[in-house]
């Protein structure tokens, strides 16, 4: 890794991460840790955060709402529903249900989701969908872990070396307050152990970069940026290459790399989140969700909730190995994601009051009435009309298993579609569409990702095998890696 690794940060074509006062910045001496964290003090503003609210707006703006009446969509998602998966575990054989990718893919998912969107508006109503507002920036750069940098947010970095993030003094936690509350960049990577290790794996990522980068030379002035913009390119890279072929095929995502989004294609600087992803595609993983986790090898096999739920110190017994969610070099398979089957784990179907909140209606501790509900208050369209749209052959009353009076709620529909135009280990070709191009689309209307300024970009940072990944990331801070150079 050296200096023109990457372009540079603040060179043309890249907004300015900082505005530096660089005069009299001292060079790294590796132990002048005062000087580091002066530096650092000198910097005028931090990683580009939103101006004001981001908005919602829609894909597909000629469709019409569907609307269904809000008890059919509790009844299809309370306990017993035709959303819980309980009613067929016993008709599965052990791992019946199990689907091709590893267990960890749809957690990977969520932190894309926290990275690009946050919707505080209630669940049910009061709200106008086109008054709704995003409280994150609709961009694929890590907001979510770097929140507003060393100078606004002090308390997530290393005060003795402010390039680096802080972490809990065994490495295993992100650092916490003395009530417990995680100092985390979005506090919903906090709500359970798989986004929890997740975030902590990025953060190990950041500072081990921090290490490469030193060790090519770059400047410790411009150490930080040259780090953030290295994490955030390979990250993009993964959301392109590693995690979206693997949820909607290769073939799509090379279709709309080659020709870009006939539907959702927003110009540099006026990217928006779509409600259809963001209210039906884009919760496609909660499908995924396995009924039990093995955290560490021979361990026993738990839910996600209660038994996994965040919100408190990690305790170093309930530690998770990632290599039993991801398929990582030198380690057995992973445990599988759930396919998707428009059916969710017990665990979410009733989720915990430190998830929910407290709730009036005992319905809402379920994650499909509240996905089913949410469609329904943001005025999604059907996925049929979404499908005859797209010239898609809708999915026949047989495989949906549901009979909904004026069409069927889309978050549904693409989990059904899923099961049957995807193996259950895809999305079909109306989610799969919604999703890529919508994730496409951000990257290349954000003037400072690596589709904007250099296409043909490849990463840089170690790989195990023919092309980088999310393994690669995951087991960057292993050490063993020295300088990468330039490819």
């Amino acid at each position: 890794m050296t200096a023109d690794y990457l372009p540079n940060p603040t060179g043309p074509g890249c907004p300015r991460a900082y505005a530096r006062q660089v005069s009299s910045a001292p060079a790294h001496p590796h132990g002048s840790r005062v000087a580091a964290r002066d530096h650092c003090l000198n910097m005028a503003r931090a990683v580009d955060r939103p101006t004001g609210a981001a908005r919602y707006g829609r894909m597909f703006p000629g469709l019409a709402p569907l609307g269904t009446d809000p008890q059919l969509l509790m009844r299809a998602g309370v306990d017993g529903g035709i959303c819980d998966a309980t009613a067929v575990l016993d008709r599965l054989s052990p791992g019946g249900d199990d689907a091709a990718e590893a267990a960890g893919w749809p957690f990977f998912g969520q932190l894309i989701a926290h990275d690009i969107t946050a919707d505080r508006s209630p669940i049910m109503g009061g709200v106008d969908p086109e008054a709704l507002r995003n409280s994150r920036a609709p961009k694929l750069n890590l907001e979510m872990v770097y929140s507003d940098g060393p100078i606004g947010s002090p308390y997530l970095y290393d005060l003795t070396d402010p390039a680096k993030f802080l972490l809990a003094p065994d490495g295993g936690d992100v650092p916490r307050n003395t009530q417990g509350v995680a100092l985390i960049g979005d506090p919903r990577n906090d709500s359970h152990l798989f986004a929890l290790t997740l975030h902590i794996a990025l953060l190990r990522a950041h500072n081990r970069i921090v290490d490469l980068v030193r060790e090519s030379g770059v400047p410790e002035p411009d150490v930080f940026d040259k780090a953030r913009v290295t994490l955030t390119w390979h990250y993009q890279w993964i959301v392109v290459h590693d995690f979206l072929p693997r949820l909607v095929g290769a073939e799509l995502v090379d279709q709309v790399l080659a020709e870009g989004g006939r539907w959702f294609a927003p110009p540099a600087g006026h990217a928006y989140i779509p409600l259809e992803f963001a209210d039906a595609a884009f919760r496609y993983g909660h499908g995924q969700i396995r009924h039990t986790y093995r955290l560490v090898e021979g361990g026993p096999a738990v839910p996600l909730f209660p038994d996994l739920v965040g919100f408190g110190p990690l305790a170093a017994d309930r530690r998770l190995d990632l290599a039993q969610v991801f398929d990582l070099p030198g380690r057995p398979p992973a445990q599988r994601a759930k396919r998707l089957d428009g059916r969710l784990a017990a665990s979410l179907i009733g989720l915990p009051e430190q998830v929910t909140g407290a709730v009036d209606t005992a319905a809402y501790r379920s994650l499909a009435v509240r996905d089913l509900l949410r469609g329904d208050t943001t005025a999604l369209p059907s996925g049929e009309a979404v499908a005859r749209l797209l010239t898609v052959a809708p999915l026949t009353a047989d495989e949906l298993e549901q009979t909904w009076p004026q069409g069927t709620p889309l978050w549904f529909y693409i989990l059904k579609e899923a099961e049957h135009r995807g193996s259950g280990d895809r999305l079909g070709p109306v989610g799969g569409r919604i999703v890529a191009e919508v994730l496409i689309g951000l990257l290349r209307a954000d003037a400072a990702s690596y589709l904007s300024l250099e296409p043909d970009w490849q990463p840089k940072l170690p790989a195990t095998d023919a092309g980088f990944g999310l393994a690669d990331l995951l087991t960057l801070d292993a050490g063993g890696a020295g300088p990468v150079r330039p490819q």
